[in-house]
């Protein structure tokens, strides 16, 4: 099972203590996701909540959080460096 990261303005709960339960139990669980255009949310998505996650994941799991999980699920074979590279050539 995969948990993206989202829509914090539309719960009623504490994001990053769900957060910091899915990756205590599966690491390899969590996704970022921004949410938009947020069009449920009582307060569309924020560069902030970015800043709330990388607060809440450990250092360890960082990159796996922010790109390595959702690769892996979406079945994306290029990392970020390599796909800007690809475009810029």
């Amino acid at each position: 099972m995969k948990v993206k990261a989202t829509g914090f303005g539309r719960v009623d709960l504490d994001p990053a203590d769900v957060m910091t339960a899915i990756v205590k139990t599966n690491p390899a669980a969590l996704m970022v996701g921004t949410d938009l255009p947020s069009t449920r949310a009582r307060r569309p998505f924020v560069d902030e909540d970015f800043n709330l996650i990388a607060e809440t994941v450990s250092e360890e799991h960082l990159d796996a959080v922010l790109w390595d999980n959702a690769a892996a699920f979406y079945r994306l074979s290029a990392s970020p460096e390599e796909a800007d590279a690809a475009a810029d050539s």
